[in-house]
């Protein structure tokens, strides 16, 4: 797996969020202690990188504020809205013999824009900049630290529980526009146990039984990651910090207040951790497949949503 051109995509439907809901959510997730390995190509034997190993917490915030919501006649919105988001990951890295990247903070804003086409298709549309550094001190950051993205995605309505959706996204993760393909996916299905598969601003899969209307069940497999923008050796490169997690996740929906309380218990099952030299060819590279293995994962978070 190409870490780097993965998050090529989602960076172009990082801002193509959710128009019908005023939310503001916080997560802290616990990555387990694992080993550092290295991934040839071809049928070559995975490699351990000497006694490296290394774990990571990692702080996640975001607000999503739709400025203006209308519904049409299909339950569909035209909205206009503002999302912010920020991480930090602390990477505890041990027994490295090379310089790694131990701190990561993204931080982004824009604008998006929902529009239904007609009764089958619509269309979002989102433009904004993030900051992505090795470290937390803001004097350190220069323009190279910082992208700009923009997004537009059409999407087929193709049931009332399935719709899918392309289109293109212009970053300037390499330094200069480039132009990626972004890819949206929401399906469920209700039912006593619902199942529900959403790749927007990464993946989310999820097998649910709702045991009350405050408590919900879920198995789920989630990826997410963060980047930071630096230079090394005299080179521009990205370290990308990305990871497939599974587990449990339940739901408690805290009263009447519109605070809902998550968590999630279970397996980080694939953790890639490196460099790529910040160019085309870079990109595509084949010698930078290193990872963490498997390693216990856990999670907890708070969800508000302001208009309940």
């Amino acid at each position: 797996m190409k870490s780097i051109s993965l998050f090529a995509v989602i960076f172009g439907s990082l801002l193509c969020l959710k128009a019908n809901a005023q939310q503001v959510s916080f997560k802290t997730e616990f990555i387990g202690n694992s080993g550092y390995w290295f991934l040839p190509n071809g049928d070559k034997p995975k490699e351990k990188i000497g006694d490296s190993k290394g774990s990571s917490i990692v702080y996640q915030g975001a607000v999503n504020i739709p400025l203006s919501t209308k519904i049409n006649e299909h339950n569909r919105p035209t909205a206009w809205g503002v999302a912010l988001s920020g991480a930090y990951a602390s990477l505890n890295n041990e027994q490295f013999t090379s310089e790694m990247v131990s701190r990561i903070m993204n931080l982004q804003a824009g604008i998006y824009h929902l529009r239904p086409l007609n009764g089958k298709w619509s269309v979002r549309a989102g433009v904004g900049m993030g900051v992505f550094t090795p470290s937390t001190d803001f004097s350190k950051i220069t323009f190279k630290n910082v992208l700009g993205s923009a997004g537009v995605i059409f999407i087929r309505h193709l049931k009332p529980n399935l719709s899918i959706g392309g289109g293109v996204a212009l970053n300037s993760s390499l330094g200069y526009p480039m132009v990626f393909p972004a890819v949206y996916v929401n399906w469920k299905h209700q039912g006593k146990f619902n199942v529900s598969a959403e790749l927007v601003d990464g993946l989310d899969i999820a097998a649910s039984y709702k045991l009350n209307d405050r408590i919900k069940l879920s198995w789920a497999l989630e990826m997410n990651g963060q980047v930071a923008l630096l230079e090394k050796e005299g080179k521009d490169v990205i370290f990308s910090h990305q990871y497939i997690v599974t587990g449990l996740r339940p739901e408690v929906k805290l009263g009447k207040t519109g605070l809902t309380a998550t968590a999630m218990i279970g397996l980080n099952l694939y953790r890639p951790a490196a460099y790529s030299n910040r160019t085309l060819k870079g990109m595509f590279a084949s010698n930078n497949d290193y990872y963490f293995s498997a390693s216990p994962y856990a999670s907890v978070g708070l969800k508000w949503d302001l208009k309940r």
